[in-house]
């Protein structure tokens, strides 16, 4: 098996068991996975539609990221606030989730094996271990959206909801 199809299958597996998790919290977007706060799902979603721009547009690529407008909101070291009226509808925010999921299946598409090495073009330079190359970009793209997975789960068990399973 070639990188390109273990990072596709990995990209889709990792986001069809985040997006399950932050779908099933629709009716309960605002609930937080600790009694001290953490991310809520509504937080978790925009940031990862935010964060997919950034880690794939600007960091690897060198572009504007699509949803730069939402840096205050969910870009790296913001606080999640229990204020809906602080974010887009939860509705905007899932379409632009599954927007950037399959603008970056796309990009990964139309890439040989050779261009996967290709350096990233933006990564800042406390980021520049992790997102050394194209490859290692979309790589570290499925794992941060692992990682919130678990804040996801979190806030569904806070919710009352049990397990979904994978």
């Amino acid at each position: 098996m070639q990188s390109k199809e273990m990072l596709k299958t990995t990209l889709e597996t990792c986001h069809g068991m985040v997006i399950r998790l932050i779908e099933d919290m629709k009716d309960a977007p605002l609930t937080f996975p600790t009694p001290n706060g953490g991310c809520h799902p509504l937080w978790i979603v925009g940031h990862l539609a935010f964060s997919e721009g950034q880690l794939i547009r600007d960091w690897m690529l060198g572009e504007s990221n699509p949803l730069a407008e939402w840096q205050e909101m969910f870009g790296i070291g913001t606080v999640p606030t229990a204020a809906a009226a602080n974010y887009p509808p939860y509705a905007e925010l899932m379409a632009k989730f599954q927007q950037a999921h399959e603008d970056t299946l796309a990009l990964l598409d139309s890439m040989s094996e050779e261009d996967l090495d290709t350096p990233t073009k933006n990564a800042p330079p406390d980021y520049e271990k992790y997102f050394p190359t194209y490859r290692q970009t979309f790589l570290m793209t499925a794992l941060h959206r692992m990682m919130h997975r678990g804040q996801a789960a979190d806030a569904r068990r806070a919710a009352g909801r049990g397990r979904l399973g994978p």
